[in-house]
């Protein structure tokens, strides 16, 4: 029974990873000492991974900044406007230029399109492919550091992982409409079979070929791809170890394809979908293939329950005998942090249960020796379960008891959108195209130390809050000063916009080195559920009400919704999604009741995660949706028909939940366009959209500002889609990673471009 990984964190265990690109990008360190990082956090991945007792290794699994973005440079699938960038140094700097723009020396050129990789928030950036697409390969990364873990990797077998050619597609975009990027499966097979081979001749004896797009529900052009790439690479490589795996949901009603096909092994997901595991062993127990079983959850940090993933292994041992049985986590453990032994303050009856990325490839072996005979591990491992699933620390009769009687008028506003934007705009008048930011201004790190000293009691309260204040003043003027017309308070207090919510409420825990990339170089760090979700205390109106006494201008509330809380934390597993995501809504509707009461007249819910929350297959859909919009409409329609409910929501694909955003019920919502150059605001014209919105209007992920001009014919193309007096003037995300430098003249130009807007159409 062989064990394995799909792939590992590649930040590094104190983050060096984004410490060593934001100095490459600074221009601190050189692109060799870049290089020499990189390497030093391979080579510890591969020790950790090697000692665990792995047989099979990932490699090509690092990225310097998205593994996706690192298949488009080995394909050669690169943009033109980029490829004649004047370069610093080869593929590196072209690399980081697609992924974050390049504007220096008369060049000005946007990043690519960055969209959420399936129902995660791990961000990838969007392969573009024109007709007749050629490819070839471009870049030697995979080659090199297959190179590099064969002379590394001594007591395993070094697996190199590819994206699979139909999954790349997919993932990407046409550039134009005239073609499919499927029709390009025949322009881009060739190039994978040479990338094999070549891997093949340097001694690979095993290859990953990830395909996640199996678990979708695909379409005609999908299934003759996935059936013509794998017929090839079935007939060409019969004598070489190729895993084709899926992840992140069942692929049941795909079994007609792996039918057709006689590769080594096939990987499956046990943690989302165990019920497809009779399915898939039905298929198999006539063929000649190997399957991997999914067993550690890839995506939370719980501890495995073993009793659990010793019925799925021994299940298919019956079947197919052990020698065709392989184990692994369900998906690769990029999205969970690396390493529990270095949290020191979490209470042991949850930190008993709880399991990183180096501690889930351990589980494995424990697996492998239950197998063999060794019940005082499933034993252990019981009782930890038991113990922590009794603790006091977990339960709370009374938020059970308030979520079980929600009633109908607690999940609508008192009169429809039309009614109250007639009060709102009577009583705000704002002018044509206001203008807001999202939330956050620059975290810099005069203010993170700040933070950090105060965590420290290196100073006191009040030296910290008066440091809070005056950055809040000086935020105030800086916005008045660019004359937006909806002020924040900027956030300055706040770590993360769900990490500091979770340490304001019960049932939460914040580690203290959980770190998860979420893309390039940015870390979040989600925080714990591990109990029922409670508020003791208001959580924002100080600071937000402190701002509104500094101004004149409307000052607006900002809020995390409930979705994007149960989204972006790692979430028990003992209860439903849904009655943990009510208990949080509840919390945020005291808070949103709190803001109100003290004056707050605009209040922003941001519900990024909405999206990324949606199942994979359609059929999941409506469950989903009936849970989600109603713990955001418990949380905002709590208020009066003067208040203003705001939300937010940034890179994903929204085309085909418009109804379902538009059931939210938020008076404005403001969303990411300017990287697909307002594309998605067809969908909400032909929509008819019933509120306002905020089309992102400059891409805040790139270090490059906008033009007045490319701006105003960004507001144009809106105007052009929607009702004008709908529409509000906005970045496409918070801007808490930018420097001042970027934001303050991007922000004029923004507010410059919105007063042009009004002239136009005033005249």
């Amino acid at each position: 029974m062989l064990k394995h990984n799909l792939g590992y964190p590649r930040i590094g265990i104190r983050r060096e990873l984004k410490k060593a690109c934001e100095a490459y990008w600074n221009h601190k360190i050189t692109h060799k000492e870049l290089f020499h990082i990189g390497k030093m956090i391979r080579e510890e991945n591969w020790k950790i991974q090697e000692k665990s007792g792995l047989d099979l290794i990932p490699c090509n699994d690092f990225s310097f900044y998205d593994h996706v973005l690192d298949m488009s440079l080995l394909l050669g699938v690169i943009p033109e406007s980029y490829s004649s960038i004047p370069l610093i140094h080869e593929n590196i700097d072209l690399y980081f230029s697609m992924a974050r723009g390049f504007q220096k020396n008369g060049w000005d050129i946007k990043a690519m399109e960055m969209t959420k990789w399936f129902n995660t928030n791990y961000h990838y950036i969007v392969p573009e492919f024109q007709k007749d697409q050629k490819f070839h390969v471009f870049s030697k990364k995979v080659f090199e550091e297959f190179e590099e873990a064969k002379k590394f990797v001594v007591n395993g077998i070094p697996k190199p992982v590819l994206i699979g050619p139909v999954s790349f597609l997919f993932l990407g975009k046409e550039k134009n409409k005239s073609f499919h990027r499927m029709d390009l499966i025949e322009n881009i097979l060739p190039i994978y079979i040479q990338i094999i081979q070549k891997l093949i001749a340097q001694g690979a004896v095993w290859i990953q070929i990830d395909e996640p797009i199996l678990v979708l529900d695909l379409t005609k052009k999908e299934i003759e791809a996935f059936q013509y790439v794998y017929q090839k690479i079935s007939n060409i490589f019969s004598g070489i170890n190729i895993l084709l795996t899926s992840y992140f949901d069942g692929i049941s009603e795909n079994l007609f394809f792996i039918r057709d096909i006689s590769i080594k092994a096939l990987h499956i997901d046990l943690i989302e979908n165990p019920e497809q595991l009779e399915d898939i062993l039905n298929v198999l127990k006539e063929k000649d293939m190997m399957l991997s079983l999914g067993l550690i959850d890839g995506r939370n940090i719980w501890k495995n329950n073993y009793m659990n993933s010793i019925k799925h292994i021994e299940k298919a041992i019956k079947i197919l005998g052990e020698e065709r049985v392989m184990i692994a986590p369900n998906c690769s453990l990029l999205h969970v942090p690396l390493d529990i032994e270095y949290e020191k303050s979490i209470h042991p009856d949850v930190k008993n249960r709880m399991s990183f990325a180096k501690q889930k490839i351990y589980e494995l072996s424990d697996l492998e020796n239950i197998i063999k005979g060794n019940q005082e591990i499933l034993l252990k491992n019981l009782d930890s379960l038991k113990k922590a699933k009794d603790s006091s620390i977990i339960h709370n009769q009374e938020v059970k008891k308030r979520v079980l009687q929600v009633k109908n008028e607690d999940t609508k506003r008192k009169n429809s959108f039309k009614i109250r934007q007639k009060k709102q705009h009577k009583k705000f008048r704002l002018p044509l195209f206001p203008t807001t930011t999202i939330g956050s201004f620059p975290q810099t790190k005069e203010i993170r130390t700040l933070r950090s000293k105060f965590r420290k009691n290196e100073l006191s309260k009040e030296e910290y809050e008066k440091r809070i204040e005056e950055f809040i003043v000086d935020l105030i003027r800086k916005q008045e000063e660019i004359n937006l017309d909806v002020l924040v308070h900027g956030e300055f207090e706040r770590n993360d916009m769900v990490e500091f919510f979770s340490e304001k409420l019960k049932g939460f825990l914040s580690t203290e080195n959980g770190w998860v990339q979420s893309y390039g170089s940015r870390c979040v760090k989600p925080p714990v559920i591990y109990g029922d979700v409670s508020r003791p205390n208001d959580m924002t109106v100080k600071w937000i009400c402190f701002a509104q006494t500094k101004t004149n201008k409307l000052m607006k509330g900002m809020l995390t919704g409930p979705v994007t809380i149960l989204q972006w934390s790692f979430v028990r597993d003992d209860q439903p999604l849904d009655t943990t995501a009510y208990q949080i809504a509840w919390a945020i509707r005291d808070e949103v009741k709190s803001l109100e009461k003290s004056g707050i007249q605009i209040i922003q819910i941001d519900e990024p995660a909405l999206r990324e929350g949606l199942p994979l297959k359609r059929k999941d859909w409506k469950g989903y949706f009936d849970w989600s919009i109603k713990a955001f409409r418990i949380s905002s329609s709590v208020v009066k028909d003067e208040t203003q409910i705001h939300t937010h929501m940034c890179y994903s694909e929204f085309n085909d939940i418009l109804e379902h955003i538009a059931d939210l019920d938020a008076d404005v919502i403001t969303m990411e366009t300017s990287r697909s150059k307002m594309e998605l605001l067809q969908a909400f014209s032909e929509f008819s959209y019933p509120n306002e919105i905020g089309p992102g209007v400059y891409d805040i992920h790139s270090p490059r500002i906008p033009t007045v001009e490319e701006i105003f014919d960004l507001i144009q193309k809106a105007s052009n889609q929607l009702p004008i007096r709908n529409i509000w003037v906005n970045p496409d995300c918070g801007l808490k990673t930018r420097k001042w430098d970027e934001v303050i003249p991007s922000l004029k130009n923004m507010t410059e471009a919105a007063k042009k807007s009004r002239e136009k159409f005033i005249n």
